[in-house]
């Protein structure tokens, strides 16, 4: 089963679901696996995205791999907004796949916002 391990210690994903804005997110969401349990990892993940791409406000998903042998992986994925991410994560379907995953792997699910950096990007 996955245990979630929060990105950030100040501030949880349980948190960052309570936000109301209309605007919308990037989820990171870093993996950790056993080397040899990466199959299971990826059959569980492309489970959780099918699912996700299935629901309202879900834009788009790319999963990463760390290289050189790593067992980290990096799921990337754009929503809406807060509000149909929190639809998906909170919805008791998509919780009874956590069992789906490896004993012993990691995730920590993180929701971003881009922001202009004057010379470098726009929000």
């Amino acid at each position: 089963m996955l245990q979630l391990r929060e990105l950030d210690e100040r501030v949880s994903i349980r948190d960052q679901i309570q936000d109301q804005s209309k605007e919308p997110v990037v989820l990171v969401n870093v993996f950790h696996v056993a080397p040899e349990q990466a199959d299971a990892l990826i059959a569980a993940w492309t489970d959780d995205a099918n699912y996700f791409r299935a629901q309202p406000g879900f834009i788009s998903t790319q999963l990463h791999r760390g290289i050189a042998g790593s067992a980290t992986y990096l799921n990337y994925a754009v929503w809406e907004s807060v509000g149909a991410f929190r639809a998906a994560f909170t919805n008791p379907d998509f919780q009874s796949k956590l069992q789906h995953y490896p004993d012993g792997s990691t995730g920590s699910p993180h929701l971003f916002r881009k922001m202009a950096v004057d010379g470098l990007c726009v929000a």
